[in-house]
């Protein structure tokens, strides 16, 4: 089974154990978040809207981090202009621990 979830403007795909960066999170190490659900797919087919209202998916945080840093170079010819710019973006590490309606429902 897996699941559609969104978070920060993009969707991810989560199945039972995964670990998945996602946009930064303002919670703490070992503390526990739910996405709403857009999808969810398994043996029996694909429900979709309404069909998983009240669908969450359960994740525990495992670290805060930045990711590897990159470089931003914007270059203009013949005027002398030069800028230099490194960037590394925050993500917080999550690890799903379930698919479902409530606390006791486990996906696998």
């Amino acid at each position: 089974m897996y699941a559609i979830f969104d978070n920060g403007g993009k969707q991810y795909k989560a199945q039972v154990g995964d670990l998945i960066r996602v946009e930064k999170l303002a919670a703490e190490v070992g503390s526990v978040v739910e996405f709403p659900v857009i999808l969810t797919a398994d043996e029996a087919g694909i429900q979709v809207g309404s069909e998983v209202e009240g669908v969450k998916v359960t994740a525990k945080v495992v670290t805060q981090d930045k990711a590897k840093k990159i470089i931003v170079f914007k270059y203009k010819p013949k005027k002398n202009e030069r800028k230099k710019q490194g960037h590394r973006q925050p993500f917080t590490l999550i690890r799903v621990t379930a698919i479902g309606t409530g606390d006791a429902s486990a996906a696998e």
